[in-house]
């Protein structure tokens, strides 16, 4: 029998996530702009991504839904800069992410589910696993880094780990 840890998905707030970076959302009111008829939030994120000749790069990235129970596949991180996903189609999905530093124990895992209002920036380094749709596909504009030298580093692991989503 395969021993499984099971991980209490929490929802997003800026206070939970701000250990790992930012989340992205319209709280509060924004500055007016374009003649009273829209609003700017500004410096919702910190973008870092110039390090060892590296340049900010936007791309769309779709996510096919995960089976559930999700379980998880791997962990990553990005040590050269940060890595931002903002969703295009208002979609929930999940964010799973561990400290900065040596490869995650079970105990510092973290997840939180994510309303289709809400984008994310892990800092630099911060461990995260590949974003998680939930109910159908999720399509995310990501902000990251462009440029020579390696950026991801993977970790396997320690452990089955599920995630429980909450009620």
């Amino acid at each position: 029998m395969t021993n499984i840890f099971r991980l209490n998905a929490e929802l997003l707030s800026a206070a939970a996530f701000a250990p790992y970076g930012q989340v992205i959302e319209s709280t509060g009111d924004g500055e007016p702009m374009n003649q009273g008829m829209g609003q700017r939030f500004r410096d919702l994120a910190t973008v870092d991504v110039l390090a060892e000749q590296g340049a900010p790069a936007i791309s769309r990235v779709r996510c096919l839904p995960e089976p559930l129970p999700i379980r998880l596949r791997l962990m990553e991180r990005h040590p050269l800069s940060t890595q931002a996903f903002i969703p295009a189609d208002g979609q929930r999905y999940v964010v799973v992410v561990a400290p900065a530093g040596e490869p995650p124990q079970l105990d510092a895992f973290r997840a939180f589910v994510c309303d289709g209002g809400q984008g994310i920036n892990y800092g630099r380094g911060i461990w995260h696993h590949p974003m998680i749709a939930l109910d159908k596909s999720c399509d995310f504009i990501e902000i990251h880094r462009a440029g020579p030298d390696t950026n991801c580093d993977e970790a396997n692991l320690p452990s089955v780990i599920e995630i429980r989503l909450p009620i």
